[in-house]
């Protein structure tokens, strides 16, 4: 069985328990708030990847941070769960925003506390080559949607993660793209030395040749 849901497309991964600030300006989209606040609706935000609408996140108002005179406002709303579209719509029956009807995707939260605190250890290592200044702090326990935008995943990374249904495959999809793009940093980071030494007189070790190969 299908729901019926209200969408406002992005170009953005929202996840599931991810407060996310929003500002409001467009006609429909103010209707939608409007909504929101008068029904207590939810509404979905799916991502908008290569001109298409799949996987999203179902997201309620949090907070109405401010309505300004001319109908704009600040929101923040809350990431609940994970849907994928089934028919989309660019109109909500009787409404200016769109809809859709979207199937709720069961989210399986068991962990692996090993693979969380190698995920963290990544994540302190990524950050102490990156040299970042008073970086974000995530304790144990971790989970995966807590620090997919802190990593440095593309859009296509991200939206590959909100398609993944369970936590541990996650964890395991986290790890991998640290442990791939760590090197690359370190690469980096070299390749700035070499560039900063370029012209400098440079201290090579002596080679004694002794292990050389014919």
């Amino acid at each position: 069985m299908f729901n019926m849901l209200a969408l406002f497309p992005l170009q953005s991964v929202v996840y599931p328990e991810e407060k996310l600030a929003l500002h409001i300006f467009e006609e429909r989209y103010r209707q939608l708030v409007d909504d929101c606040i008068e029904e207590g609706i939810h509404f979905g935000i799916p991502t908008y990847l290569n001109n298409k609408l799949k996987y999203g996140t179902e997201v309620k108002l949090d907070k109405l941070v401010k309505k300004y005179p001319d109908g704009k406002s600040d929101i923040i709303c809350k990431g609940i769960r994970i849907f994928i579209i089934k028919d989309f719509h660019h109109q909500y029956p009787n409404k200016l925003y769109a809809g859709g009807e979207v199937a709720f995707i069961d989210n399986d939260w068991e962990t692996d506390a090993v693979m969380q605190e190698e995920l963290l250890r990544y994540i302190h290592v990524l950050y102490d080559e990156l040299a970042i200044e008073s970086p974000p702090e995530f304790n144990m326990p971790v989970k995966s949607y807590q620090v997919a935008h802190k990593i440095g995943l593309s859009l296509e990374q991200e939206y590959h993660l909100l398609t993944l249904v369970n936590e541990k495959d996650r964890l395991k999809y986290l790890i991998s793209h640290l442990k791939v793009t760590i090197p690359v940093v370190r690469e980096m980071n070299r390749a700035k030395e070499v560039i900063k030494m370029n012209g400098h007189f440079k201290n090579f070790d002596p080679l004694d040749f002794k292990e050389l190969e014919p």
